[in-house]
């Protein structure tokens, strides 16, 4: 077979249609990265030296903050006194924008979180865009000693995004497949606002995730989550939610009573909500009553009248038992084990093993005082021989 000949191609230019493309000016190129770099780099800069300032009254304007930060600044010495390290303000209805000197200067002022103005504590802090590292700082009140004034709501202080997230969660236990995420987050927060755990007007909790048999509430301040954990052992849907801190937190340990005593206060009149002209309920713990001196200190907590047979009759509702225990007394420390016998001497009761005896500590003064289905728990040491020989004899 003859073999077949391609007519030879055109040349580009003579193609119908076709456009040239001029040659790269490398120099060019460079330049216009360089402009964008640059932008980009000073549009960052601009977010790290901005503070976020909450709380602020209606009517401020921008001079007169500007005035009242600098001065604060330079009073206490977070800068020179020739020194007006704030530079702008842009102020919104309930909330201002300051734009600092220095990313060094923006650090430092975040010490004034807390500062009162005009009859109101300010919340100052990184704007939501600022990506940079976390900045330790303290509140105004921790920098110069001065109390919160009687009349204003103290602010809290700055934590890393994470840390702050899980000061603001909760852990929710003893939930049943039907409450959903929409129901719980009305149910509860409804129930914060009637009995004055609110620390401002509307639902407190922005949040709500179920995962099986608990799930997780966010609070919108840290304040109002330490106030939620009175809601623990409120009754809905047959159940009775135990409300806590989640495992992953490691914060102090915060008093607080139960729904009982809460709504016992509420109905006697004791606590009363502010626009009846009481306080929000912020001290409402029981008294810490210290763990009887029955042995010496161990890394082994046993925790009595938590449980009763009746809460032994299904093995489902045992698991999930466990599995609350474990959730809700991982708060206080590293869990090495958990049992909760079935039989024998140890029936009904909790025995908890902590990594060190000072976690152990920490359960039994947050264990202190709690309720369970309306019966005052016990928690003391155990001896850690006996607790390694299964032996749950008193």
């Amino acid at each position: 077979s003859v073999p077949q000949v391609l007519p030879p191609i055109p040349p580009a230019s003579m193609i119908p249609g076709f456009q040239a493309v001029p040659p790269v000016n490398a120099a060019a190129a460079t330049s216009a990265l360089s402009s964008i770099l640059a932008a980009q780099q000073a549009a960052q800069d601009k977010v790290n030296r901005e503070l976020f300032v909450g709380n602020t009254p209606h009517g401020t304007s921008e001079m007169l903050l500007i005035q009242f930060l600098n001065g604060a600044m330079r009073r206490i010495g977070l800068c020179p006194s020739d020194m007006s390290p704030i530079l702008q303000c842009r102020v919104n209805q309930k909330f201002a924008f300051v734009e600092c000197l220095s990313i060094d200067y923006a650090n430092k002022a975040l010490n004034l979180n807390g500062i009162p103005f005009l009859g109101a504590c300010l919340k100052v802090s990184r704007p939501s865009k600022y990506t940079g590292p976390f900045v330790p700082s303290k509140t105004w009140q921790e920098l110069t000693g001065q109390p919160v004034p009687a009349n204003m709501t103290p602010v809290d202080q700055n934590f890393s995004s994470a840390e702050e997230k899980v000061n603001r969660e909760l852990f929710i236990g003893n939930t049943t497949p039907e409450m959903t995420e929409q129901m719980l987050k009305d149910f509860l927060g409804k129930a914060m606002e009637q009995v004055g755990l609110t620390s401002q007007p509307g639902n407190p909790i922005t949040a709500c995730r179920v995962s099986g048999k608990f799930a997780f509430i966010e609070l919108r301040s840290q304040e109002e989550a330490a106030k939620a954990l009175n809601l623990n052992n409120i009754p809905y849907l047959g159940a009775q939610l135990r409300v806590g801190r989640p495992s992953k937190y490691t914060g102090a340990v915060t008093p607080h009573g139960n729904w009982e005593d809460i709504l016992a206060k509420y109905m006697s009149g004791e606590l009363q909500l502010p626009a009846q002209g009481g306080a929000p309920a912020t001290e409402t713990a029981p008294p810490t009553v210290p763990p009887p001196p029955q042995v010496a200190q161990t890394t082994v907590v046993e925790i009595k009248s938590m449980l009763t047979a009746a809460d032994f009759e299904s093995s489902e509702e045992y698991e999930e038992i466990l599995e609350d225990t474990k959730d809700e007394c991982s708060q206080f420390g590293v869990l090495k084990s958990v049992v909760i016998p079935r039989t024998g001497p140890g029936f009904t009761k909790v025995f908890l093993e902590y990594n060190t005896v000072d976690e152990a500590a920490k359960a039994i003064g947050g264990l202190a005082g709690r309720t369970f289905d309306g019966r005052r728990v016990a928690a003391t040491y155990f001896d850690e021989t006996k607790y390694a020989n299964e032996d749950y004899t008193d």
